[in-house]
């Protein structure tokens, strides 16, 4: 299976925190998997990071690479075509990041890795 993680779900793993839901655990966890990490993730937590309303164990242009090559997660750039493609989707949702993920994740065939309720019915799977 080829997973793409939401923010939230690439910090709950790091962090190891309880609000990973088991499912999406054991799936992040199974190496047979092939686990992806969005530059559109990256750009979110960096404006995060920036307004205070994120705080990390340390600095962000450390954690995400070292996180990224000890879980053996691949980056997923952001293609022109995913961009345009924001403009095909249903107003289900507003948050510019996650339209951009589901973007990514019909382009590319993966299954998005997320709790957000408000994600289903854009022809992506989900896991929780």
């Amino acid at each position: 299976m080829r997973l793409l993680l939401d923010t939230h779900a690439f910090l709950f793993w790091v962090y190891a925190h309880e609000e990973l839901g088991e499912a999406a655990r054991r799936l992040i966890a199974d190496r047979r998997n092939e686990v992806f990490f969005s530059v559109a993730s990256s750009w979110e937590m960096a404006i995060k990071v920036g307004l205070g309303k994120l705080k990390l164990d340390g600095p962000l242009e450390e954690i995400i690479p070292e996180e990224l090559l000890r879980n053996g997660f691949s980056l997923l750039p952001i293609e022109h075509a995913h961009v345009l493609a924001v403009s095909t989707l249903p107003r289900r949702h507003g948050d510019p990041f996650d339209r951009l993920l589901i973007s990514q994740a019909r382009a590319s065939g993966l299954t998005l890795v997320t709790r957000d309720e408000k994600l289903k019915g854009y022809g992506v799977p989900l896991a929780w």
